[in-house]
């Protein structure tokens, strides 16, 4: 134990007081995080522009009259609109002119139809210039009217029913009158819950964490070449404890890296939130384990320290494109199972339990996906044909 506490600290040493280990572990994920958060800021909280409706309806028409009432009622949900009044010509014109971005014809005699359910023909003109403002009042119209219909559906039915006069207009008070929203919460978390500029942090986190523990473990090839590894073989000690004080070194830098990267993001940009850290840690840890295993891999399989380095890039890129450090990667589907069995998916998917409210029971799944992973890592370098001079 005396040993590897002194091969363990030996390494620490080295590694840290190399600027590269630092330059790779901290510095570039999360300038990279804070240079993709500023270049997609907004897109959490897109701001709706204003948006002018111009509206035809006709006079001493109650049904009609609805629509350009919840249209001005939009204002209190916190979307700016303005409703015009214009003739049923004018609508068209007002659209292409630019002075509004979305006309509304309701014609003639719209109750009437409504009451005898004949489906009366509204038109609707979204101009180009409507944006996400226009479609989202385009959205308010249709389901007025929608609700509408189904209302005056419901009254022609209970009047086929043979209700009275009284009956009918205390159906027509119900069916107009104002609902309680309902109420809502969310448990049971099972992914989807980071932020835009969280994921990035997660992603950057994850990918940048190959390199990390890619420092500590290949660098027994760089002793192997220099002869380093022989002369500590040849002191008094067992051979495994080399290769395994390399992965205590990856594991406890990994870990210490992407925490940092992790608080650093929550401290210093803007909608990252992560959740409880002793859990962020145990995904964390979980996840450093995975991604050193990797490593043993490529130790199996690589002749000299430039081979393993060229082969550690591709499969942190590799890794990191399809875990979604870049752009989010959907995880439906065969192959988006497939694709979502990495170490820096389940960095991310484990991360976004945690930021909804999750603990060690909901992350079962995604420590149990990064265990088995890290198992079939070494079984693999433990089988696959390697060189011939074993470390």
């Amino acid at each position: 134990m005396r040993a590897l506490l002194v091969l363990v600290l030996h390494d620490l040493r080295q590694h840290l007081s190399d600027r590269s280990v630092i330059l790779f572990a901290v510095v570039i994920p999360l300038a990279l995080s804070a240079v993709f958060s500023m270049a997609f800021a907004g897109v959490n909280d897109p701001q709706l522009e204003p948006v002018t409706v111009a509206v035809a309806a006709p006079e001493g028409d109650e049904a009609a009259a609805a629509v350009p009432q919840v249209l001005a009622g939009l204002s209190e949900a916190g979307i700016d609109v303005t409703v015009l009044d214009v003739g049923a010509d004018a609508v068209a014109s007002t659209v292409a002119s630019g002075e509004a971005q979305v006309g509304v014809v309701l014609p003639d005699g719209y109750g009437e139809a409504l009451a005898t359910g004949s489906g009366p023909e509204v038109q609707v003109e979204v101009g180009e210039d409507a944006g996400l403002g226009g479609e989202v009042v385009v959205g308010v119209v249709r389901s007025t009217l929608a609700r509408a219909d189904r209302d005056a559906t419901a009254v022609a039915a209970g009047a086929e029913l043979g209700l009275d006069e009284a009956q009918l207009q205390a159906l027509v008070g119900e069916l107009s009158a104002p609902t309680e929203p309902a109420s809502w919460s969310v448990r049971g978390v099972t992914g989807g819950q980071l932020s835009l500029s969280a994921g990035i942090v997660a992603g950057q986190a994850g990918m940048f964490l190959f390199f990390t523990v890619g420092f500590a473990v290949l660098t027994l090839l760089t002793e192997r070449e220099w002869g380093t590894l022989a002369r500590v073989r040849s002191t008094p000690i067992q051979p495994w404890l080399v290769p395994l004080a390399k992965g205590v070194v990856a594991v406890l830098l990994g870990t210490a890296s992407t925490t940092v990267l992790l608080v650093a993001g929550s401290l210093f940009l803007d909608g990252v939130e992560f959740g409880s850290w002793p859990a962020v840690l145990v995904v964390v840890v979980g996840t450093v384990v995975a991604a050193t295993s990797v490593m043993a891999l490529i130790i199996k399989l690589a002749g000299t320290a430039e081979q393993a380095s060229l082969m550690l890039s591709i499969v942190a890129i590799s890794l990191g494109v399809t875990g979604g450090t870049f752009f989010r990667v959907p995880d439906e589907g065969l192959i988006g199972q497939v694709l979502a069995v990495n170490p820096v998916a389940g960095l991310g998917r484990g991360l976004s339990i945690t930021a909804g409210g999750g603990g060690l029971m909901e992350l079962g799944s995604v420590l149990a996906m990064l265990g088995g992973f890290g198992v079939v890592m070494l079984l693999l370098a433990r089988v696959v044909p390697g060189r011939k001079d074993p470390l």
